[in-house]
């Protein structure tokens, strides 16, 4: 079965059981750009509007950077650095 992703502006996407975001998009199916994909830069900054317990958690090393990046912004993630569970609604916020 597959995950529903819903973006912010309208897009959606459809990914694999436990699929990588990054892995599974393109810029012509997803509005989140991806910069370093290994959860450095911060380019991927999305928001999880819904469906928070449907992603992988997140690491010490990504909790790390969004303390720098994401302040005050508890369902802040990086889209390069979790897997799809099921179905989630982001925002885009990264640059």
């Amino acid at each position: 079965m597959t995950s529903i992703i819903k973006f912010s502006n309208g897009k959606t996407l459809e990914v694999k059981p436990d699929a990588n975001l990054s892995e599974s998009a393109d810029i012509t199916t997803c509005p989140v750009l991806f910069g370093c994909r290994t959860g450095i830069c911060g380019t991927c900054l999305v928001l999880v509007t819904s469906g928070s317990e449907n992603i992988t958690k997140a690491c010490e090393d990504e909790l790390e950077l969004l303390s720098i990046i994401a302040v005050d912004q508890p369902n802040a993630r990086l889209a390069c650095q979790f897997r799809v569970k099921g179905d989630i609604e982001l925002e885009y916020l990264g640059k």
